[in-house]
């Protein structure tokens, strides 16, 4: 037992350190850091093995291949891609009709990214092709200058060409700029981009799209001819649209509706709860029984359903993008590649952690960006990843990007051989399939809970952000949600919670005084924690807590003082007051000291060169004269916290500190890392009152030194031997 209580107990024996001693003691290593030159002409350099890591890291299919486990993976990548392929068929022909394009082309979606992605990609697990999120936002485009009711934009292009053959150039233009972005950010390696998209963000969002998804589905649901609204408030406008045609709503499509949401759901559940190994596809049983109903029944003549109709046959010819179109929905573009790959990374990262291989920002998105340049050459809107697919593809055994060519195996079989067996099926049944993979983002509602209990800053920001992109539109919304996501963060670093630290009786911890029961403060000494950074934007916040935290402002005190050592000095000079001491060797007569309004030197140093005594501030002065108490002798600032300070706050700091040591407070900086002292050099931060002498490595080294500097605060020591030595004095360990 004893054994095992001195197990706990760590006991060293060194000397305090300062900085300096410590400097003098331990060498530092003298490393030679390259410029940037040395750094450019390292990057441009080329060999043999850069050239392979190069050509690895472009084609990561090299890497995964090479590992590959026929026997043990490819019975598994080949039923996970049957199902996904089945999946992606309905999901391609549903997210079309959010791009406001036939639902044909939601198949060329599905096909060309995955293939390009196949080989591009480092994620073993995503399922490439449409995500509802991002086909709604092309979508807006779509619907933005190609509207349902009035002319399209003034586009060259456009003559001749039908409402549905202009919208698939916007979309496929749109794509095609989306995946040039993509691809320049991964070439230039800026795949951190997406850091400033917290997953509180993208929730938000995500949630605020999964309704705006909703109500465009509605009128499908209820059959029912509405426009297509862009722009800020276009989801109350589809709605108004709606109610005002409620009573048209086709009862066929409604009924139909109702069955297949309610019969999915019920399957879904029972495919969550027995974990099966092979989920039942009931999408695909729906919409197989669908199309039968549907055509046996006529539904199209007889209850006047709307149906798919004409699915291309096969591909169609390559398509250049459209110039025109490209600089009308270039920000819009932006923001749906910045969306995308997002979204798209986020998902990757689950399953690589899950999976435990990596993945390569950069290099995900030079996949994406190929793949969605590749696939808006032959019709595609935008591509990123389904949630829903990507977890289909995953839990029934997919293990590589085999599964996803296999699926796009299945979407190609789709479009060149059976799609005309899916012409009659309802559009009704589609938005129902939409509306039913819309639930694991709904569910993202019951976050307002969790970030209610848990950080309200967060809350602020994912809730602001879904009401902006509901009322404002996506991409408006997002652009709110980054930008209140970037104020907090401002907020956080310019407003900061400092504390005034004290020391846990009998250890060298020092906490927060008011956290805490059994803890010394010691007398006339004052620990600052400073929690961040320091920059331009919170220095004079830090002053401002700092000044309140000891009590007294320095600047004050010091224009108090030297206020009321010129009058100490006038009275002297006009025999007001005796010290008993000859007059003339006193003060000598000067315009300067007669002057009162004089402030020139009030900020200066107390300078007790004309008098024979220094004046003991503490002590009562003549003649009524007071000045603010000063209630502490030493001030440490607690610096573990600060991973980097401007020239700006450098400045302010200078000044502060200088103020501090003018009413003689010792003033100490602890833990300051190393680079903030050499740029402090560099700066020029230290005089004759400012030195180097004042910097300690912990926050114990340098309360050891005050306290044998103090022998007056030394109960200190005493409340620290006794906790560990159950002894009545620490003279001997001084």
């Amino acid at each position: 037992r004893m054994m095992n209580v001195l197990s706990r107990i760590y006991l060293v024996t060194r000397p305090i350190f300062s900085e300096d001693s410590f400097s003098a003691e331990y060498k530092k290593i003298d490393r030679q850091h390259k410029s940037l030159r040395d750094h450019v002409k390292e990057y441009f350099t080329c060999d043999g093995k850069r050239v392979k890591n190069a050509l690895l890291s472009l084609l990561p299919i090299i890497a995964w291949m090479k590992i590959y486990r026929l026997k043990e993976w490819l019975l598994g990548d080949v039923v996970s891609g049957v199902s996904t392929g089945l999946v992606a068929v309905l999901q391609g022909l549903a997210f079309a009709l959010l791009a406001s394009l036939p639902p044909g082309y939601g198949l060329y979606s599905a096909f060309f990214p995955a293939v390009v992605y196949f080989f591009l990609g480092t994620s073993r697990h995503l399922s490439v092709g449409p995500f509802p999120v991002l086909s709604l936002m092309v979508g807006a485009v779509v619907t933005r200058i190609v509207p349902d009711v009035g002319p399209p934009a003034n586009i060259t292009e456009f003559e001749g060409l039908t409402i549905n053959q202009q919208r698939v150039i916007v979309a496929s233009s749109i794509t095609f700029l989306m995946g040039i972005f993509q691809l320049a950010m991964g070439l230039l390696q800026v795949g951190f981009i997406v850091i400033y998209l917290s997953d509180t963000l993208i929730s938000g969002f995500t949630t605020a799209a999964a309704v705006h998804i909703l109500v465009s589905q509605l009128k499908f649901v209820f059959g029912l001819k509405v426009p297509s609204f862009s722009g800020p408030l276009n989801i109350f406008y589809t709605l108004e649209q709606i109610f005002l045609q409620i009573t048209k709503a086709n009862v066929a499509d409604v009924v139909t509706s109702i069955i297949i949401i309610v019969a999915v759901i019920a399957v879904k559940e029972i495919n969550e709860r027995f974990k099966l190994r092979v989920p039942i596809p009931i999408e695909v049983i729906m919409t197989i029984i669908a199309c039968g109903v549907s055509y046996g029944f006529n539904f199209e003549e007889i209850f006047k359903v709307d149906v798919i109709g004409n699915i291309v046959n096969g591909y169609e010819s390559p398509l250049a993008p459209n110039v025109e179109v490209m600089k009308e929905g270039a920000v819009d573009a932006i923001t749906i590649a910045i969306v995308g790959f997002a979204v798209a990374f986020s998902v990757a990262k689950v399953y690589s952690v899950k999976h435990d291989y990596i993945i390569d920002g950069n290099q995900e998105l030079i996949a994406f960006g190929a793949s969605n340049i590749f696939g808006g050459a032959f019709r595609s809107f935008a591509a990123s990843t389904a949630l829903s697919r990507t977890a289909v593809q995953e839990s029934t055994g997919g293990k590589t990007q085999i599964a996803s060519l296999i699926s796009a195996l299945i979407v190609l079989i789709t479009i060149v051989g059976i799609g005309f067996l899916l012409e009659p099926l309802p559009k009704s049944v589609l938005g129902a399939l939409v509306i039913v993979n819309l639930k694991g983002m709904l569910m993202q509602f019951r976050e307002i809970c969790y970030l209610w209990t848990r950080d309200k800053t967060d809350l602020v920001i994912w809730v602001l952000t879904c009401v902006a992109a509901i009322i404002l539109g996506l991409d408006l919304g997002l652009a709110v949600g980054v930008g209140v996501e970037l104020i907090t963060v401002v907020f956080r670093a310019q407003f900061p919670r400092c504390c005034i630290l004290a020391n846990i009786i009998g250890t060298d911890i020092y906490r927060d005084r008011k956290d805490y029961l059994c803890i010394h403060e010691p007398d006339k000494v004052k620990i600052f924690r400073i929690p961040s950074p320091i920059f331009f934007a919170n220095i004079e916040f830090f002053r401002d807590k700092l000044i309140q935290a000891v009590g007294f402002s320095p600047l004050r005190v010091l224009r108090k003082r030297n206020k009321a050592l010129r009058k100490i000095k006038k009275m002297i000079k006009n025999g007001e007051l005796q010290i008993g001491i000859k007059p003339t060797a006193l003060v000598p007569a000067s315009d300067k000291l007669d002057d009162e309004n004089n402030t020139d030197d009030l900020d200066q140093p107390t300078d007790f060169s004309d008098l024979p005594v220094q004046v003991n501030w503490k002590a009562e002065l003549p003649a009524n004269i007071s000045v603010p108490p000063v209630d502490i002798h030493s001030l440490v600032l607690d610096f573990s916290a600060v991973s980097f300070i401007d020239i700006s706050a450098l400045k302010v700091l200078k000044m502060t500190l200088k103020e501090f040591i003018r009413v003689d407070v010792e003033v100490y900086i602890v833990s300051c890392d190393v680079y903030i002292r050499e740029k402090m050099h560099d700066c020029m931060f230290f005089d004759d009152e400012i030195k180097t002498s004042m910097f300690f490595p912990t926050l114990h080294d340098v309360m050891l030194h005050i306290l044998t500097k103090h022998p007056d605060s030394q109960c200190y020591l005493k409340h620290f031997y006794n906790k560990i030595f159950n002894t009545n004095s620490a003279s001997c360990y001084l």
